[in-house]
């Protein structure tokens, strides 16, 4: 593409090779906010155990990480419009690193609602991250393939998922005490502290371990010149007509359907993740050490569907492939309800290969032709995990009446309104 054509389409005139290099720490970014994501995720269960509190209110891990999501996706699009995407990554990762840091004085309190500010602090950074990063790589080349590329870039993103799990499953899992609530309750006071203190150490190690990779990274991307994007100084410049964009936005029903199929499809994977523990548990019986490694088969399969589905997205329409993968998942959770047992398990871990193509291609498909809109179209898509936030909540209130494995028809649900999304975009190519 010549270079006046780039700048007119809001493309990188860079030169390759610093181009290539933007890339590939952006890419990196991807794989950070995977190892967050799912280190976080066994945390329900965690802190289920540590604390002795019910599912539910164990969930309220996740409606902090991903209401931070929802409260801080805005500012990021403020943030890229009037500055630059590159702002907005600093950004985030300076407040994700502050978040992880924030885990140290937390495992000190020994209280639940500290490590839930913390939690939040990290998520809104990550937020931040996000905002940025996604419609960045979108403008990292032609429009014509920008969805394809969105998923190479979030292919990265379950590198950092399993590696995510892993850290749990090493460092945090086998550090729980076997003791039931039960048993805790009948420990003194001075031996429960001391119980519950060895086990929060275990969880703060991973995050300020993460904090100083954080901290890497930002030194790398300050450092490294990025791709303009089509930001010219004129158009950071430019006021910001918040309102106009908005009733634009509104009035896009492909954009507005896009961001509700984002909100049910993180409500969806958020379950499936969370869950798997005590869905194993509950199926088979065991530990939360061993469930941990089923949950780790999982983020495999995810990580290598997202590069099977990435090489496929090449041959068949995106919006097909969303479906036909959504009804897929939908019929996984129905198995997972109704075969509790090994068969359930296999259903479950088979829920990554339906969950792999979704966050990028709801992205790329919903962004399609927004032009100037899109920093504040990336802004409502990343608002719309808050579905991770409330999704969960509803799963939780169905496991805590009856067990988790009823649970798995909560993320089945959140599989056909995404769907129906893919259809919908599916119909409308053929008008």
């Amino acid at each position: 593409m010549p270079q006046e054509s780039a700048i007119a389409m809001g493309r990188p005139a860079a030169k390759a090779g610093g181009g290539r290099l933007a890339f590939v720490l952006v890419v990196i970014c991807f794989a950070a906010w995977g190892v967050a994501a799912n280190m976080t995720d066994p945390l329900v269960q965690v802190f289920s155990r540590i604390f002795s509190m019910g599912t539910l209110q164990a969930s309220l891990v996740q409606f902090a990480y991903y209401g931070a999501y929802f409260c801080l996706a805005l500012p990021a699009a403020f943030i890229n419009r009037r500055f630059s995407y590159k702002t907005g990554l600093l950004t985030g990762l300076g407040c994700a690193i502050a978040g992880a840091v924030m885990f140290w004085p937390a495992s000190l309190a020994m209280t639940y609602g500290t490590f839930l500010a913390a939690l939040f602090l990290l998520a809104g950074g990550l937020s931040i991250l996000e905002t940025s990063a996604n419609p960045l790589v979108i403008a990292m080349g032609p429009a014509e393939t920008a969805t394809r590329r969105l998923n190479l870039a979030q292919a990265f993103n379950p590198v950092g998922t399993n590696i995510g799990v892993f850290l749990s499953a090493a460092l945090i899992l086998p550090h729980l005490d076997p003791a039931t609530a039960e048993d805790r309750a009948r420990l003194g006071q001075e031996a429960l502290l001391a119980m519950q203190s060895a086990e929060l150490q275990a969880v703060m190690l991973p995050y300020v371990g993460f904090a100083a990779v954080l901290g890497a990274i930002w030194i790398a991307i300050a450092l490294c010149p990025m791709p303009a994007s089509g930001e010219s100084t004129a158009a950071r410049d430019h006021e910001v007509h918040f309102a106009a964009t908005l009733k634009r936005l509104a009035a896009n029903r492909h954009y507005v359907f896009g961001v509700a199929a984002q909100f049910f499809n993180v409500g969806a994977q958020t379950c499936v993740w969370t869950f798997t523990i005590p869905y194993v548990i509950a199926a088979v019986g065991g530990t939360e050490a061993r469930a941990g490694w089923v949950l780790q088969a999982s983020l495999a399969v995810f990580l290598v569907s997202r590069f099977a589905m990435t090489w496929a997205m090449g041959r068949v329409r995106p919006a097909g492939l969303l479906a036909a993968m959504a009804l897929f998942g939908a019929g996984l959770c129905a198995v997972a309800v109704l075969l509790p047992g090994w068969t359930g398990i296999a259903a479950v871990v088979l829920c990554s290969a339906a969950l792999s193509l979704m966050f990028p291609t709801i992205y790329g498909i919903a962004l399609d032709g927004l032009g100037e809109d899109t920093k504040f179209g990336s802004a409502g898509l990343v608002m719309a995990i808050l579905g991770g936030a409330l999704m969960p909540l509803a799963f939780g209130a169905v496991s805590d009446a009856a067990g988790p494995v009823a649970g798995y028809a909560v993320p089945g649900l959140c599989f056909l309104m995404v769907a129906a999304y893919g259809a919908f975009d599916l119909r409308a190519a053929r008008r």
